[in-house]
């Protein structure tokens, strides 16, 4: 071998051995990576709240509020607008190529589409089915896909034309969404304890995967890159399954009521925000078969769902102070604790 042969195998030598150390140590990192509470924003009401949405183009913090959406400013912690009659609002989705926003109103049975500049209100749509709940956006299939909670079904909605194009039964309660890189459209099924995969271009269900013993899995995520689905469930647990296959990877302890989860793929971080014991349990991904629990986050009790920044490794929850339940009804036998005036809040973990 020539001498210049020679300089350049060792030196391609020692690049790859520093690449495999500089990964060990990002990976080391992660791992090690400590959350804390850093911030409070207070917002008047006292509404009941399901899903908080991130956006990350304008710092928007889209919080529900029973019937109304208050928007955050997150650079200041202040209101930047509300959004009316959304009577019984659910979740978002964001299509920043349009610059609109997708909300579900899970008792007026639409969908609000917003300008997301603007937060103004520019169309209606009629939902699929009864209480429109989980929604999701796939930029790759220009769909918005949305959980028809009282409709056993997922919906397709084309963005180009506002229009519902599918809709496909999955057998149960649908709750929250996610997406592969190859069209796969997947959600949990709360009653039944099932993920059901989906084509989401054909708008066709391709196969439901038993996720036992996960017991009334509510929030989902996705490791796109290792391929990976992360759901939460009732029973203090979250599941790791192969999104390829539907196998059962492993599962790693949680607080109790989780209602969101989330992934970041720089630090390799999946989050569940449990509201009965108000904890936030951060999860790293050690590889795609192997998972630890690195801290649970005090939080607040009833702080069940949440957002992340990705981009900023930050994390948004929501909860108040609660009074006594209002009476129970034939309409509603189990009513929440009320929420307490003034004490409505957003919480901000962040790394140490």
């Amino acid at each position: 071998m020539k001498q210049g042969n020679v300089l350049k195998s060792l030196l391609a030598g020692a690049l790859a051995s520093m690449l495999v150390v500089a990964g060990a140590c990002v990976a080391a990192e992660s791992a090690h990576t400590q959350f804390e509470i850093t911030q409070h924003y207070a917002l008047s009401g006292a509404d009941h709240w399901d899903y908080v949405a991130y956006d990350p183009v304008r710092h928007h913090l889209f919080v529900s509020r029973d019937t109304h959406v208050q928007v955050v400013d997150t650079r200041t912690g202040k209101l930047s607008g509300e959004i009316e009659n959304t009577d019984g609002v659910h979740g978002f989705a964001f299509v920043q190529d349009r610059k609109l926003g997708f909300i579900t109103n899970g008792r007026a049975n639409t969908i609000t589409v917003i300008n997301l500049d603007t937060l103004k209100v520019i169309d209606t749509i009629k939902a699929a089915g009864p209480d429109p709940d989980g929604i999701l956006y796939v930029p790759a299939l220009q769909r918005v896909f949305v959980s028809n909670g009282h409709d056993n079904s997922v919906s397709a909605i084309d963005v180009a034309s506002r229009k519902v194009v599918a809709t496909m039964p999955v057998g149960g309660k649908p709750e929250a969404l996610a997406a592969d890189n190859h069209g796969h459209v997947f959600v949990n099924v709360e009653d039944k304890g099932e993920i059901v995969e989906m084509d989401g271009n054909a708008g066709a269900v391709l196969t439901h995967w038993s996720i036992a013993p996960c017991e009334e899995p509510t929030g989902l995520t996705i490791d796109t890159t290792q391929e990976r689905l992360f759901t939460v469930c009732a029973n203090q647990r979250m599941m790791v399954i192969d999104s390829t296959t539907g196998r059962h990877v492993t599962e790693v302890p949680i607080g109790g009521h989780p209602d969101t989860a989330a992934f970041d793929p720089a630090l390799k971080l999946a989050f569940s925000s449990n509201g009965a014991d108000g904890t936030l349990t951060i999860v790293h991904e050690d590889d795609a078969d192997h998972y630890t629990v690195v801290q649970n986050v005090q939080t607040l009790e009833g702080a069940k769902t949440m957002a992340l920044d990705a981009k900023a490794h930050r994390v948004y929850l929501v909860s108040s102070k609660f009074g006594p339940a209002e009476v129970a009804t034939a309409d509603n036998p189990h009513p929440r604790p009320a929420v307490i005036p003034g004490t409505f809040e957003v919480l901000v973990a962040q790394r140490k």
